[in-house]
C-alpha cells in the first residue's frame, strides 16, 4: 500500500500549537514510520512579513493591554467585522494553499491553530475539494474561528467542548473527544533517583517548578521573591523560553537567594523535571496543561491571559485540578498551606487524573492513518 501523506499546519515556531503537530506526527511515525509528514508554519508559508508583525504586535498586546485581547477574543462583533477580511485574506493566500497541495499531494490536513485551518476550509469551499481536513483545538473552550462547513473532523480537549462546538452548529458525527495531542514521553516512566542526581536535587526536599510558557511570561520574578520568603525548605527549577532578559537577569539573582534555584532557558525535558516536582506554577496553555495533567502534577496559575488562557482557568479550577492565585506576592503563602496539606494534594491529583487523556496523540495517529 502506498504511504500516506499527512500536512500538519499551526503558527508560531515556538509555540503550544506547534508541540501539538509535533506530538502529532510523532505519534504517526510510532504507528507508521513509512507515512511522509510535511509540518507547516502556515502564517509565515503564505505571509513570512506579516508573520512577524503579527507576532510582535500580539505579544506587545499581551504585556501592555491585556484587556483588549480579551475584548477581541471570540467577541461576536469582532467576527462579524472581521469576516470579510477573512474572506480576502484567505482568498489572496489560496494559491499558495494549491501550490503546496499540488506539490505534496497530501491525503489529509491536519491544523493545530484556526488560521491555517479557516484558511483550507475556504480554498476547499472555492475550489470543490474534498481533501480530509482535522481541527485540532488545544485549549478547553473553543472560539468561533474553528467553525467551517469544510472541516470534516474535530479533536476536542474535553466533553465540554464537544458540547459547545454542537452548540455552535458543529454535527455531532465530526467531533472526537481525544483531548489536547502531547509528546508520548510524558507518559513513559521516569527514573526520578536519576534525574534527582543528574539535577543535583535532594529528594527528600520539595522541588516547585515555575514556568512561563515558551516566552517565559509571567510574574516569574515576583513568584521566586515570594517562595523565597516562606519557612518551608525547598528547591526551584525555573524555565524562562525565549525570554532572554529575564534568564540573565535571575541568573544575577539567584545566587543572592535563600532556597536553591535551578535556572533553564530552553529544557527539552520538561517530562522530567515535572517528574521530580512535588507543585507547578505555570501558564495555562493548553498543551502544557495536557502535560500537567498526565503527570498529576498539582497546578498553580497567576495571571492568565484573557482569552484562552483565563478559559482554560477556569475549566481547571473547577474541575479541582489546579488553584488560581491573583496575586503573585501571596503564591509563598499558598505554598506552604499546600506543602503542609498532603490531602489537599492527593485531591487536587485525583481530579487532574479524571479529565487527562494521556493517548491523545496516538488516538489522533491512529484516525489520520484510518482515514
Amino acid at each position: 500500500m502506498k504511504p500516506k501523506r499527512i500536512i500538519l499546519m499551526y503558527i508560531s515556531d515556538i509555540s503550544g500549537h506547534k508541540s501539538a503537530a509535533m506530538a502529532i506526527e510523532k505519534a504517526i511515525k510510532t504507528l507508521a514510520p513509512q507515512t511522509e509528514v510535511l509540518g507547516i508554519n502556515a502564517f509565515n508559508y503564505t505571509n513570512p512579513i506579516t508573520e512577524k508583525v503579527i507576532n510582535k504586535l500580539y505579544m506587545s498586546v499581551i504585556k501592555s493591554t491585556p484587556q483588549l485581547w480579551d475584548y477581541l477574543y471570540d467577541n461576536p462583533k469582532v467576527i462579524e467585522k472581521f469576516e470579510k477580511i477573512k474572506e480576502a485574506v484567505h482568498k489572496f493566500n489560496s494559491p499558495k494553499i494549491k501550490e503546496l497541495f499540488d506539490q505534496f499531494k497530501p491525503d489529509v490536513v491536519i491544523c493545530t491553530q484556526a488560521y491555517p485551518c479557516g484558511m483550507v476550509a475556504d480554498y476547499k469551499k472555492s475550489c470543490s475539494h474534498e481533501l480530509p481536513l482535522i481541527a485540532v483545538l488545544t485549549d478547553y473552550v473553543p472560539h468561533s474561528y474553528w467553525v467551517y462547513d469544510k472541516v470534516d473532523y474535530y479533536i476536542t480537549p474535553s466533553k465540554e467542548v464537544l458540547e459547545r462546538l454542537i452548540n455552535k452548529g458543529v454535527s455531532r458525527d465530526k467531533i472526537r473527544d481525544f483531548g489536547i495531542p502531547i509528546d508520548q514521553k510524558f507518559c513513559e516512566p521516569v527514573n526520578k533517583e536519576k534525574v534527582f542526581q543528574k539535577l543535583k536535587l535532594n529528594p527528600n526536599l520539595p522541588v516547585i517548578l515555575i514556568m512561563g510558557g515558551g516566552q517565559g511570561l509571567g510574574p516569574i520574578k515576583k513568584i521566586i521573591k515570594s517562595l523565597d520568603e516562606i519557612r518551608p525548605e525547598i528547591q526551584e527549577i525555573v524555565v524562562t523560553g525565549t525570554n532572554k532578559r529575564l534568564y540573565k537577569s535571575l541568573k544575577r539573582k539567584i545566587k543572592k537567594l535563600n532556597k536553591k534555584v535551578l535556572l533553564f532557558s530552553f529544557a527539552n525535558n520538561i517530562n522530567e523535571l515535572m517528574e521530580v516536582s512535588d507543585i507547578i506554577i505555570s501558564k495555562p496553555g493548553g498543551v502544557t496543561t495536557a502535560e500537567v495533567l498526565t503527570k498529576k502534577l498539582p497546578m498553580i496559575i497567576v495571571e492568565p491571559i484573557p482569552g484562552q488562557e483565563e478559559n482554560n482557568t477556569t475549566y481547571l479550577t473547577e474541575k479541582g485540578a489546579a488553584i488560581e492565585v491573583d496575586n503573585p506576592d501571596d503564591i509563598g503563602p499558598v505554598i506552604e498551606e499546600l506543602l503542609s496539606n498532603p490531602e489537599k494534594l492527593r485531591l487536587m491529583q485525583e481530579a487532574e487524573e479524571k479529565i487527562s487523556k494521556p493517548d491523545s496523540s496516538m488516538n489522533i495517529a491512529k484516525l489520520l492513518l484510518d482515514l
